[in-house]
């Protein structure tokens, strides 16, 4: 007996009227487009295309598993293939950004950033389709410059930032600002910042001051004088004998640089981390250094040199653990100041502001503390009797 073949039908080209049907070689032609008829809900079926384009006359010519589609007219029959054509390719959509056409796919526009303007444009959801106009070939116009554009596109592609040479980031970072794309902005945002051009004024990098510390002996003092390094990373160099001063190193990181030598006299040092950093026989005359961290710092010299901070102002300034023989702290300033376990011996701090100053665990053997302000300072366990310091006033 001959074994029957399996055949996928679609009713007028269309994926929802389907069936699959089990045919026997030994049935007639019109017997199969009346079982069809009758499977399908149609009055008649009338003429059978393959998938290929060509007109089926007769049984013989079905293998299994083959797709056919079918109609009770020739012009039904296309219109519905049309129409799955069209479901086929509805994914698809082609964009007129600007005069330029770019064909993508709604996923794209739509997967990676579901909250930005653009995935709520070409969203599926009723709720929030955007009706927008489009051009004579139909393709959706979008008022946007194409160049700036296609990075972002490209972006919720692959994702990965790609931008020519010829391309300004800040252009691509407004589209990215007026789209909603934004996990894509604070990377366009750092490449604004690097495309900018420098000035006179802009923050040197720690790369520059490398490339100068190179070719300078450490006993030669390099010129910095007046030089912006706010935010720098210039921390564990080796800057010995630099002249910082008047220079901006606001927020910079100096911890475990060694800075001996150096002088920072009237710099502005404010809110920067000098922690563990090399300080002996350095000049911070009336230098700001409010709210900079200085725990562990060496400003002791064996050869007997004295760091001079003379008039400084170290508000709020932690030096907590900082060895500090005989440093000169003269009229400084060092309100609400950190100087727990500090190593102050024989320390000039005559003059000097230390109200609510943390002085506990401090050394003050033979510190010069005449006319200092001791209001609301802390003693607490220290290493030898205040008595043994000079005459003090409160």
């Amino acid at each position: 007996m001959e074994n029957p073949i399996r055949i996928n039908v679609f009713k007028n080209g269309d994926h929802s009227k389907s069936c699959v049907l089990s045919l026997s070689k030994s049935s007639s032609f019109s017997e199969l487009m009346e079982t069809l008829a009758c499977k399908l809900d149609m009055s008649t079926v009338q003429i059978m295309y393959n998938k290929q384009g060509a007109r089926v006359l007769d049984v013989d010519v079905l293998r299994d598993d083959d797709t056919v589609y079918v109609g009770s007219s020739l012009m039904e029959l296309f219109a519905g293939c049309n129409g799955l054509a069209r479901t086929r390719n509805q994914d698809f959509i082609t964009l007129n950004i600007g005069g330029v056409h770019v064909t993508t796919t709604k996923d794209t526009l739509t997967k990676k950033e579901p909250g930005s303007m653009l995935a709520t444009m070409f969203s599926q959801s009723e709720d929030n389709q955007w009706f927008s106009r489009v051009d004579q070939t139909g393709a959706y116009l979008i008022d946007r410059p194409a160049k700036y554009f296609l990075p972002i596109l490209n972006y919720l592609r692959h994702g990965q930032l790609i931008i020519d040479d010829s391309v300004n980031p800040a252009g691509v970072l407004e589209e990215a600002k007026f789209f909603g794309i934004t996990s894509i902005q604070p990377r366009l945002e750092q490449l604004v910042q690097l495309n900018v051009k420098p000035t006179d004024y802009t923050p040197l990098t720690r790369h520059q001051i490398s490339l100068s510390l190179m070719t300078t002996p450490s006993n030669c003092e390099l010129r910095c004088q007046g030089l912006n390094f706010s935010g720098a990373d210039l921390s564990k160099l080796d800057l010995r004998n630099i002249n910082f001063k008047y220079a901006n190193l606001s927020d910079t990181n100096l911890a475990g640089a060694n800075l001996s030598h150096v002088n920072f006299e009237r710099a502005d040092l404010s809110n920067s981390c000098l922690d563990g950093a090399n300080m002996m026989a350095v000049k911070l005359v009336c230098a700001q250094l409010e709210g900079a961290s200085m725990k562990g710092c060496n400003f002791e010299d064996p050869s007997g040199s004295r760091a001079n901070m003379e008039g400084a102002n170290l508000k709020e300034v932690n030096l907590e653990g900082s060895h500090m023989a005989g440093v000169n702290l003269r009229v400084a300033t060092l309100k609400n100041s950190n100087l727990r376990n500090c190593d102050l011996r024989g320390a000039i701090l005559a003059g000097s502001n230390l109200e609510n100053c943390d002085l506990s665990g401090c050394d003050l053997l033979d510190a010069n503390l005449r006319g200092a302000n001791l209001e609301g300072c802390a003693f607490a366990m220290m290493l030898s009797a205040l008595h043994m310091s000079q005459t003090l006033k409160s």
